[in-house]
């Protein structure tokens, strides 16, 4: 990527901006190929969500992340360049196709400054390969024309823009300087507002198999010894008496649960995955690495005592953290495939949520300038959303869910042109598309486990999911 030093992005400058468009169609036209202008301005304070909301239109792809815990949000809309991918290969296919995009990228601005320059935005299904009319590829990654983002009271906007030999530089300067002058003068009257809705009907998909009889069909296999564990998923889909509204939906996730990631991925034809993940998969920044294992659950109690109770037991259940060290040996043997050596505590600690508790182990190594996807594709899956043996399982999940799992357990997150970059797991999730919601739950299966505990696991995910929705 060429970046141009200047501190005029500071005080942005209507001719100064005409000027570095010009200088990026002439290398258009001199390198018979597209260039990518990218530019990033610090700008008054702005909530990213609120000013998605008022650009959002059904068709355009959007993304928004958000962790409040970590005091950031990063939301980006309409897709100036992507690209689907399918297959094993998928992850390496994206970063071969950004390493290209970045060829062609000049950009300006404070590139210091966090989350400037150009993003890009990734949404890696559960499965390696989608089957056809699915709603999302196998992979997609794409380069948002639109990008504002905050981290800790600041505000940081980025537009790229394609330009093209023949580009229109008139139309593209006056469209950047009304985007910026919106953003110093925004108002959130424009932004729209949700209203409770009514659960008309649900019906479990692939209601015609049980979903204790599919836990004990893993529980034969798993005492078989074709693995350890396995994570078994079920889908809701619910009809509702008024359309949703990705992000009025996301909104309304992101207060009520304040501890994970939000995020709201929309594909071209209007259906959005929206989430609140408890967990992260993995995030790199300054050379440093960081993941987790999330397995083992347990409820809330209703009063303060009842709470400490069930959390002593889940740090006591031998089944729950016999599940919990399958997720961090394979995490562990996973990153050593590419050279990248954890450092772990000696056992794990309680994350507790708004409706649920988890065991959790944090873990971190030292990366250097290595990519954040290199670490995404020996991660993905975790045991947490698949198995142990990884193959085995994912491929028994195949056989026996009767539905398609897409970004649901899929790798969701961000990366810019340094390799750095956050990605959390799909979970706490749902597919909106207009007045419909498919909602997804899982539990992990290994010896111990119990049909009906865990499809009441399940309920207890997914009834919090829906009695958001419901109020949305």
């Amino acid at each position: 990527m060429e970046i141009i030093e200047t501190q005029r992005h500071r005080s942005p400058d209507r001719t100064e901006l005409r000027l570095f468009l010009e200088a990026c169609r002439d290398e258009a036209i001199e390198d018979a190929h597209y260039k990518i202008a990218s530019i990033s301005i610090k700008t008054r304070q702005l909530d990213p969500l609120a000013v998605l909301e008022s650009i959002y239109e059904r068709g355009e792809r959007h993304f928004y992340f958000e962790n409040v815990a970590q005091g950031w949000a990063l939301a980006g809309a309409e897709a100036i360049v992507e690209g689907l991918f399918e297959g094993e290969n998928r992850v390496a296919l994206i970063q071969k196709w950004a390493d290209e995009v970045l060829e062609h990228t000049i950009a300006v601005g404070d590139l210091n400054e966090p989350f400037s320059g150009p993003h890009f935005y990734a949404g890696i299904g559960f499965e390696a390969t989608a089957s056809p009319g699915a709603l999302f590829a196998g992979a997609t990654v794409f380069l948002p024309r639109w990008q504002v983002a905050q981290k800790e009271g600041a505000t940081l906007a980025v537009a790229n823009f394609r330009i093209d030999a023949d580009g229109d530089l008139d139309a593209l300067t006056e469209k950047l300087w009304a985007a910026y002058a919106k953003f110093n003068q925004f108002d959130y009257s424009e932004v729209p507002t949700a209203a409770p809705k009514q659960l008309i009907r649900s019906e479990e998909v692939g209601s015609e198999m049980d979903y204790e009889t599919r836990v004990a069909m893993a529980l034969k296999q798993i005492r078989s010894g074709r693995y350890e564990k396995i994570v078994m998923a079920r889908a809701m889909d619910m009809t509702f008496n008024a359309a949703f509204n990705p992000l009025t939906t996301l909104n309304g996730l992101r207060q009520r649960f304040r501890d994970c990631y939000a995020l709201s991925f929309e594909n071209t034809e209007g259906q959005s995955f929206v989430a609140a993940s408890p967990e992260r998969l993995v995030r790199v920044e300054n050379g440093n690495l960081e993941t987790e294992a999330l397995a083992g659950s347990i409820g809330r109690g209703v009063s303060a005592a009842e709470d400490a109770r069930k959390g002593k037991k889940l740090l006591a259940s031998e089944k729950d953290l016999r599940e919990h060290q399958h997720v961090v040996d394979s995490i562990e043997r996973r990153l050593k495939e590419i050279d990248v050596v954890l450092e772990r505590p000696k056992s794990p600690e309680l994350l507790v949520l708004a409706n649920v508790q988890h065991l959790r182990t944090r873990l971190r190594a030292s990366v250097g300038d290595r990519h954040i996807l290199d670490a995404v594709n020996v991660l993905h899956p975790t045991p947490a959303v698949g198995g142990t043996p990884r193959e085995a399982a994912v491929e028994d999940i195949a056989i026996i869910e009767p539905f398609e799992r897409g970004l649901y357990a899929g790798a969701i997150g961000y990366f810019d042109h340094k390799g750095a970059g956050e990605f959390c797991v799909g979970l706490r999730a749902g597919i909106v598309n207009g007045l419909t919601a498919r909602v997804f739950a899982g539990a992990g299966i290994v010896e111990g486990s119990v049909p009906a505990a865990e499809k009441r696991e399940t309920e207890m995910k997914m009834g919090a999911l829906a009695d958001a929705l419901r109020m949305l």
